[in-house]
C-alpha cells in the first residue's frame, strides 16, 4: 500500500451481522465502543443489520430482514396505489 494515504486510526475491525451472527475481519476507521474476541485477538466490533451473508440478493432467498417496519409501510402504500 502507498504510505501516508490512510488515516492514523485505520485498523483491523470485526464486523458482525446481527441477523445471522456471521463475523468477518476487515480494516476500517469506524468508531466503536464495543470489542470482541475473534480468532484469539481482541478487536473493535461494528454491528451490521445486513451483510452479504444475509442479503437476499447474495443468498438467493427472498427473506426480508426488517427491523423498523419499512417494508410493511411500503407494501401498504403500494397496495393503495395499485388498485
Amino acid at each position: 500500500m502507498k504510505e501516508g494515504i490512510h488515516p492514523d486510526n485505520y485498523r483491523p475491525v470485526v464486523f458482525k451481522d446481527m441477523s445471522n451472527g456471521d463475523m468477518f475481519l476487515s480494516r476500517s476507521t469506524a468508531k466503536s465502543n464495543d470489542t470482541i474476541e475473534f480468532e484469539g485477538e481482541t478487536y473493535p466490533l461494528i454491528k451490521l443489520e445486513i451483510s452479504n451473508t444475509s442479503h437476499p440478493f447474495y443468498t438467493g432467498k427472498s427473506k426480508l430482514v426488517d427491523t423498523a417496519g419499512r417494508v410493511d409501510k411500503f407494501m401498504s402504500r403500494y397496495a393503495r396505489t395499485k388498485k
